[in-house]
């Protein structure tokens, strides 16, 4: 499609011909509202990332509304697919197809259910050769997510940004709560705590598992080279997933979640960290409680939406084995 006649299309979301790749120039306040106006689409064949949705938020702990996350998210993220993104020297959305694969689809009421069908949804993605990055959705979507990753890839080494280590006690197998789900994820093998790290707590756990903890603090005074050192010293070249939750920001930066604590990440120190992973073996991420109706600004939303973009230019770094990018 030659770019005058992009700038003259709209929904290009239904309407892109060939695989879903190149940038979208269409008004960021019309059209249908895909992850950067990619191509929605349930075909997996050729796929390399498939953006998907996960709208549940019925294990939260304080407030509800993450469940309109991902919508809020998909529109936020109108206002990027124009360039390239900043600072990576390369275009994953011209070099990856990259499309929106929807909502995972389930039943509200048979709560239950939820965690065998969402890990199904992101086994068939992964099954077809392509990676996941979810958008959420309450942090107990991670849960099943790495069980799917970890049938594939073994013991997992995850990256999590949060202000919570979600590592409480929890030997309930019942019970679906987003603030034991790493507890869980541990017990059950699906992480390896000794390759895994945790980054922006500031909340009390008596337990880490085993887990490398990076909190708030150590953030602010260590500044961001110490910290990706430490990190990639810490997953080296094991298969990484990489959770956000956006509490991990300041209240500041992020109000629209459901259990805000004052002290986080700055915007610019958690992209400027993300950026410098570059070059960890990501296989896959999330960005999860995103909670619109606490910000009417939609300014939770606009950081959900570079996390995820970050998490696809992290995955297009992984997949090419590129030197790391600077971060400007």
């Amino acid at each position: 499609m030659a770019l005058e006649d992009a700038k003259n299309e709209i929904d290009t979301a239904f309407t892109r011909r060939g695989p879903s790749r190149g940038y979208a120039f269409e008004n960021a306040f019309a059209g249908a509202t895909s992850f950067l106006r990619r191509s929605y689409s349930k075909d997996l064949a050729g796929v390399d990332i498939a953006v998907t949705g996960v709208p549940f938020d019925q294990a939260v702990t304080h407030r509800t509304g993450t469940r309109f996350g991902p919508r809020a998210i998909r529109e936020a993220s109108c206002l990027q697919p124009y360039d390239p993104p900043h600072g990576w020297g390369t275009d994953p959305l011209v070099e990856m197809t990259v499309i929106d694969y929807g909502d995972l689809a389930f039943d509200y009421a048979k709560i239950a259910d939820f965690p065998d069908r969402l890990a199904s949804h992101i086994r068939t993605i992964l099954n077809a050769g392509a990676a996941s990055v979810a958008l959420g959705g309450d942090h107990y979507i991670t849960l099943p997510i790495l069980r799917a990753h970890a049938e594939k890839y073994g013991p997992m080494s995850v990256i999590q940004f949060d202000a919570h280590s979600d590592l409480w006690q929890d030997d309930d197998l019942t019970r679906i709560d987003h603030g034991t789900m790493m507890y869980k994820a541990v017990k059950a093998g699906l992480v390896d705590p000794a390759r895994s790290v945790q980054i922006g707590i500031r909340t009390f756990c008596d337990d880490y598992l085993g887990m490398n903890v990076i909190d708030a603090r150590e953030c602010h005074e260590s500044g961001v080279t110490r910290i990706v050192e430490k990190v990639k010293r810490i997953v080296g070249d094991h298969p990484v997933y990489l959770t956000f939750d956006i509490d991990a920001l300041d209240p500041a930066f992020a109000p629209g979640t459901g259990t805000p604590v004052w002290g986080g990440l700055a915007s610019w120190q958690a992209g400027a960290i993300l950026r410098d992973l570059a070059g960890i073996n990501i296989v896959g991420g999330d960005v999860v409680e995103v909670s619109p109706p606490y910000d009417p600004a939609g300014i939770t939303a606009i950081a959900g939406a570079h996390v995820a973009y970050e998490i696809i230019c992290l995955l297009h770094w992984a997949k090419t084995r590129r030197c790391s990018p600077t971060f400007i």
